[in-house]
């Protein structure tokens, strides 16, 4: 998940060994009241969102540029596994905004129910399922244009 997020593989590792530095350090906060695996998935999703966020405001990028620039480590990345029509549905996630892709990824990759994303998300059912929506379209008007 934090690799399909972030698409840059130093910047995936470096979020990963963040995500369980803080389980680590957490570990004996977790409350039990959800699972374990819903738990670290919230943290790595919410660590992933939150390094998204810093690398926009670090660098004063607009988001076109930040997309551009992980399109382009699609393209250069020999380790990116798959086909052109692969990458171009990879380009075409980059295309939403950072909760939809997240949707997107956890639906579409992951095969998470909307009640499991709920769950990681804290985020209702229903707007999960907009969301969802709005993203396939979005990808959808992308790969019928380019």
């Amino acid at each position: 998940m934090v690799r399909k997020m972030l698409i840059d593989h130093d910047d995936s590792n470096d979020v990963t060994q963040e995500v369980f530095i803080k389980i680590h350090k957490a570990i004996d906060r977790f409350r039990e009241d959800a699972q374990l695996y819903t738990w670290i998935y919230r943290i790595a999703t919410n660590e992933c969102l939150s390094f998204l966020s810093k690398k926009k405001r670090r660098f004063f990028l607009p988001l076109e540029d930040v997309n551009k620039e992980l399109s382009n480590k699609i393209d250069a990345a020999p380790d990116m596994d798959g086909d052109e029509i692969q990458k171009k549905l990879q380009k075409a996630i980059l295309t939403l905004p950072d909760k939809q892709r997240l949707v997107f990824n956890m639906k579409y990759f992951e095969e998470m129910t909307y009640e499991q994303m709920s769950e990681i998300t804290d985020t209702s059912v229903g707007a999960l399922k907009a969301s969802f929506h709005h993203a396939t379209k979005k990808i959808e008007d992308f790969l019928t244009t380019y």
